[in-house]
């Protein structure tokens, strides 16, 4: 049985329910009228005005609308809206055009404008409703975009997912796999951690580009495993692999690949830079002792020592990558680390026969809370477990 786990690596205030308008225009007596109707009906603005398209560019990010008349000092037709809308792609324009240009408020509409208004034929309440439905507009298209993107990433990710969370090979009924894999920070993203389970007749025996570099390394581990090849050949053609696949020189990969007899009594653990795997049994939790080697991909080293390790009676072995433990403690700067994650361990099994999947579980809301909501990095479990039948 192998397990493997691995980490790659001046404006006005407006209060909530104002909308803060930006009126450009030069004309005294039309931006007098814009006021006035919009006092008349109690419209929820705030209005700010600018005299030139120059002086509007630096007020467009602040504002919800924008009320841009066509005809300006420095800006004739739909130069203007061009320019705010490279300026600020997502505001919301609304033109000001006189009654013998009326055409090109259509043009503008094609152009990227949300609605035009003709001067002199303009109400107050028209004028309201024309500034609210623009913002709504503008608000419902970004939404649109917005799942439009999360759908893209959401396919992206299942993908990946295929590749990186792989079903258990084993047939062993006595052998049991619990894993967690949880990507880091808020975005919900796939990260790059990851985890396999192999079963061999005869041996004894994880952003997009870690993403991808994961699902390649994982399924070339299975690989390996599956055709019997030694573990050491394994850690080192991963390591070449790994070194031909990488973007660039700075991206690695620490792994820690776990060998158990089919006696399920002893087995080895083999180290590249990782954190060292917990034993969990009606003895406690204990770090299984290993032999430090350096990351795949950071050196020239082809040889990662292992260590034999001792089974008794039923057990459990948690391979875990360092998401799991670099969890804040409170508001401190001060980290969980491997000591602190074998006490949460300890409070978390109550008693020698917690189901993995309940453990898991449990010791992951716990570091979440501890940490005081989702964690930076991403993370990768694995819990192992042998069921003896000669342990009562």
């Amino acid at each position: 049985m192998t397990s493997n786990t691995e980490l790659q690596t001046a404006a006005t205030p407006a209060s909530d329910d104002q909308v803060q308008v930006l009126l450009v225009e030069d004309d005294d007596g039309d931006a007098l009228l814009v006021s006035e109707l919009l006092s008349e009906v109690g419209a929820a603005v705030v209005v700010r005005r600018a005299r030139s398209l120059t002086q509007a560019k630096g007020l467009v990010p602040g504002a919800a609308c924008v009320l841009l008349d066509l005809g300006l000092p420095d800006s004739q037709g739909l130069n203007g809206l061009r320019q705010l809308l490279q300026l600020e792609p997502e505001a919301a324009i609304v033109v000001l055009t006189g009654q013998a240009s009326e055409h090109l408020g259509e043009q503008a509409v094609r152009a990227g404008a949300q609605d035009y208004l003709v001067k002199g034929e303009v109400a107050g309440p028209m004028l309201n409703r024309v500034i609210r439905y623009a913002v709504e507009r503008r608000r419902a298209e970004e939404a649109q975009r917005a799942l439009h993107v999360a759908q893209i990433h959401a396919q992206e990710n299942a993908r990946l997912e295929r590749g990186l969370l792989p079903s258990p090979l084993l047939t062993d009924t006595r052998l049991s796999v619990s894993a967690r894999c949880l990507p880091g920070g808020k975005h919900m993203l796939l990260g790059g951690d990851f985890y396999d389970v192999v079963e061999a007749s005869d041996v004894c025996g994880r952003g997009p580009a870690e993403a991808a570099l994961g699902v390649c390394l994982r399924v070339a581990w299975r690989t390996l495993v599956l055709a019997g090849r030694p573990a050491e050949e394994i850690l080192s053609t991963l390591s070449e692999l790994l070194e031909h696949e990488r973007q660039d020189d700075t991206m690695f990969a620490t792994m820690c690949m776990t060998s158990v007899h089919p006696d399920r009594t002893s087995g080895w653990v083999r180290m590249a830079g990782h954190l060292p795997p917990l034993l969990l049994s009606r003895g406690g939790v204990t770090e299984l002792p290993t032999l430090s080697a350096p990351p795949l991909g950071l050196s020239e080293v082809r040889d990662w020592p292992g260590t034999q390790i001792r089974l008794d009676g039923s057990w459990s072995i948690l391979l875990y990558t360092d998401g799991l433990i670099e969890g804040r403690i409170g508001k401190g700067s001060e980290r969980l680390g491997s000591e602190g994650l074998m006490d949460l361990i300890r409070d978390a099994l109550g008693g020698p026969d917690k189901p993995g999947e309940a453990l898991l579980d449990q010791v992951i809301d716990r570091v979440r809370e501890l940490n005081g909501g989702d964690l930076d990095d991403d993370l990768a479990v694995l819990a192992l477990g042998f069921s003896s039948p000669d342990t009562p």
